[in-house]
């Protein structure tokens, strides 16, 4: 088999670790990004519509 690679020092190295992104800034993730009252707010109303169609629609169906 042939030897695709190249093995130059010229070569173009595109990864996720250097494409796009500021290799300087401070590292965050998710749970540490800020969040308003208002995205709480429609977070707990997805909750509440999804318990309702889990635990609704069966209960409904079956009539217990």
């Amino acid at each position: 088999m042939a030897d695709d690679t190249e093995t130059g020092t010229e070569t173009d190295h595109d990864s996720a670790a250097d494409v796009g992104h500021d290799l300087a800034a401070e590292r965050t993730t998710a749970p540490m990004s800020d969040y308003s009252s208002r995205a709480v707010g429609i977070g707990f109303l997805v909750l509440l519509v999804g318990a309702m169609i889990a635990f609704g629609v069966p209960l409904g169906v079956f009539g217990l």
